[in-house]
């Protein structure tokens, strides 16, 4: 960064911290309203407030690591659904749920269980939401922010400390937004999310002009080696920005990457996903949970609540432009630069796991000793090298890698898989490694061999993954290459970035303190005054972000399949029980009380099975049509026998009639007709961009 950029960088932060603070100086934590000023900013967010904080929360690195990831990698605007599907649920979320949770008061969505089931469905609810919250999105955010600190700041360090370590880049996100989030609550949270919402969305805007007009200029023989499909240099070089997009990733509607639909057989996003399966995320994340509808709950009335959240929808389909695009343009335009990250991740795992197979690997899968930029990543590997000649590492490892591994690199990987062999007690033929370098199929094929006996229950070691390119670092990569130094533009947009992480840590932060102050510590201890309900909502800031520094940096590893992948696949195991006993304690008035228990019970057993038992068997057994089942489509499974079960148990049992929920009489719960036109309108206009897109 040059002087511009971290003064820009430092100016931007300053003002937003701030700003938060300063709005929330007003917090009497020890008033009969301590507790909802400092978890509910007092219940008087306008509308304004409330759908750039939805946004600002939402909107993080989980989209721009993760979700540029995922575009950059084979799914391309297909991703995007999770955006635009995202604005039709928060149209529905403002007319289905939100009146429901305002009419009754609450102050988290466990809290709703316990009016409408029983006090042990908001016990299961409220601690196993704070383990997903804390264990998988806070801790995403966390390692997805620290990445674009590695990827910027490669090859330098402040203080003796390196920022291309993934480990110090955690500890720097995770400390900031906790003393963030420890001092201004809900109310500062809210504030800030304004400046930065807005900042967010014109830094992206900036990187996407960026790179499109790079890709205008770019050597058309170089993209052409990028394209889905064939394309021919000659005419790519009389094509300017846009068509140079459509002729590179647009294509078979199987392989493209500007098509939203992908074959059922997709491990992610398959087409089936789109009738039912992404739709049970998207509602329990816009609607159920904590950290996003705490901005909605602490609306001053129903209308200003609706009106922020169907303005949250439409800033919802502007996303895709200024995330997915950008992620696409950056494997056209810099996958050397994927490539390079890819190899420092695989050379840091070899070397701490694997030290004798390191020293046999050739230099091309190593960091280039003699470029500057890998002198931090060299000592940190040559560390984890003598750390493991000294105290070898306990665990078994063995090694899979993808076949355009196996083709850019067949040599090392004859090599990998000669260690997988002997690590596994299998004894390869004396013609093997001349044998294998010359085809690619049979080192993937005996690999594969080997991998299955590391499957069996015998085998106590682990199976790491080895890539070839480094997908989640596409949008730093995009920061590092198309922002000038010295202009002041890289410091804004690492600053609206920054905050975006900061922002979504706080949110993350506040909501499972919340969860825990009011959920489980105000039932243990009825009694509890305001200043202790918020005295044991910081703490718990505290607790929450040492956990989530803990685990962020194990995220790198690859078997994760990227982060985005990570944060949705985790979320199965409570999303679509959650979402199956809220519709109907909401829409089903004499369902028993048992079925709130019933489905969150139910709900992870299923989950679990599927995915590793069940829907395994079903694909060894020629059962199902992917060669694993999409966990979108095992929360679809899931949702709907969790639903058949309380189905059953509303005909078996049904309540002599409805339960009384409580009421806030202090809420205006009048609904605007305006806002039923402009929610109408913005699920139009998200069909119209499916239509094109289709």
């Amino acid at each position: 960064m040059g002087v511009a950029d971290i003064l820009v960088f430092v100016a931007f932060v300053v003002t937003v911290i701030a700003v938060g603070l300063w709005k929330s100086r007003g917090e009497e934590t020890h008033s009969e309203h301590g507790a909802q000023d400092y978890f509910l900013a007092g219940r008087g967010l306008t509308w304004w407030l409330v759908g750039f904080s939805l946004i600002a929360a939402n909107i993080s690195t989980e989209q721009f690591v993760g979700m540029s990831g995922k575009a950059a990698d084979w799914l391309g605007m297909a991703i995007a659904s999770y955006e635009w599907m995202a604005a039709i649920t928060l149209v529905v979320v403002a007319f289905l749920f939100l009146p429901k949770f305002l009419k009754s008061g609450i102050y988290t969505i466990p809290e709703f269980l316990e009016y409408r089931y029983n006090t042990f469905a908001r016990t299961v609810m409220a601690i196993s939401t704070l383990i997903i919250l804390v264990g998988v999105p806070t801790a995403s955010v966390i390692y997805s922010g620290a990445k674009v600190i590695t990827v910027n700041f490669q090859g330098q360090s402040v203080l003796g400390f390196d920022l291309g370590s993934i480990e110090v880049g955690c500890w720097i996100i995770g400390s900031l937004a906790a003393i963030y989030v420890f001092a201004g609550g809900l109310k500062a949270c809210a504030w800030a999310d304004l400046i930065q919402g807005s900042a967010l969305i014109l830094g992206g805007v900036i990187i996407a002009f960026l790179a499109m007009r790079w890709l205008g200029n770019a050597d058309p023989g170089a993209l052409a080696a990028t394209g889905a499909a064939p394309v021919d240099a000659a005419t790519l070089g009389g094509a300017g920005a846009l068509e140079r997009l459509r002729m590179l990733n647009g294509g078979d509607w199987a392989t493209g990457k500007l098509h939203m639909v992908k074959p059922a057989s997709d491990p992610e996003v398959p087409w089936t996903a789109l009738v039912v399966g992404l739709w049970i995320p998207n509602f329990f994340y816009w609607g159920l949970n904590q950290y996003i509808t705490q901005r909605t709950l602490g609306s001053k009335s129903l209308a200003e609540g609706q009106r922020g959240v169907v303005f949250a929808a439409f800033l919802k389909l502007l996303i895709p432009f200024v995330v997915v695009i950008p992620g696409i343009l950056a494997y056209n335009l810099f996958s050397g630069d994927l490539r390079n990250a890819a190899v420092v991740k695989n050379a840091k795992a070899i070397a701490a796991f694997a030290p004798d197979l390191y020293a046999q690997l050739s230099d091309d899968v190593k960091p280039d000793a003699d470029d500057p930029l890998y002198v931090n990543d060299l000592k940190a590997i040559n560390r984890q090298l003598d750390r493991a000649r000294i105290k070898p590492p306990k665990d078994l490892t063995v090694f899979r890698f993808a076949r355009s591994f196996a083709e850019d690199h067949p040599a090392d990987a004859a090599r990998i898989v000669s260690f997988n062999a002997a690590a596994l007690g299998v004894e390869l033929p004396n013609e093997w490694p001349a044998q294998a370098e010359s085809a690619p199929q049979l080192l993937m094929d005996r690999n594969a061999e080997l991998l299955k006996k590391a499957g069996d229950k015998e085998f106590k070691g682990t199976v790491r993954e080895l890539v070839l390119r480094d997908y989640d670092a596409a949008f730093p990569v995009l920061i590092k290459n198309l922002l000038p130094l010295g202009s002041g533009l890289k410091g804004f947009v690492l600053a609206a970035i920054f905050g975006a992480v900061v922002s979504s840590l706080a949110s993350m932060l506040n909501s499972s303190s919340t969860i825990f102050a009011m959920d489980i510590f105000r039932k243990l201890k009825k009694d509890a005054t305001q200043f202790q309900l918020v005295t044991t909502g910081r703490i718990c800031v505290v607790a929450f972000v040492l956990i989530a520094m803990l685990i962020a940096p194990r995220l790198d590893n690859p078997k994760f399949g990227g982060i985005f992948t990570f944060i949705q696949e985790f979320q199965g195991f409570i999303s679509p029980g959650i979402l199956a006993i809220f519709l109907f304690g909401v829409l089903v008035h004499r369902a028993p009380r048992a079925c709130g228990t019933v489905g969150l019970i139910l709900n992870p057993v299923l989950y679990g099975a599927f995915k590793w038992w069940v829907g395994p068997w079903m694909c060894r057994n020629g059962l199902w049509w992917a060669p694993e089942v999409s966990f979108l489509d095992r929360m679809a499974i899931c949702f709907f026998i969790v639903l058949a079960v309380l189905t059953v148990m509303r005909l078996a049992r049904p309540m002599p009639r409805p339960v009384d929920l409580p009421v806030n009489p202090a809420m205006n719960l009048q609904t605007r007709g305006d806002v039923k036109i402009w929610g109408v309108l913005v699920v139009l206009m998200t069909l119209g961009l499916y239509v094109v897109f289709w």
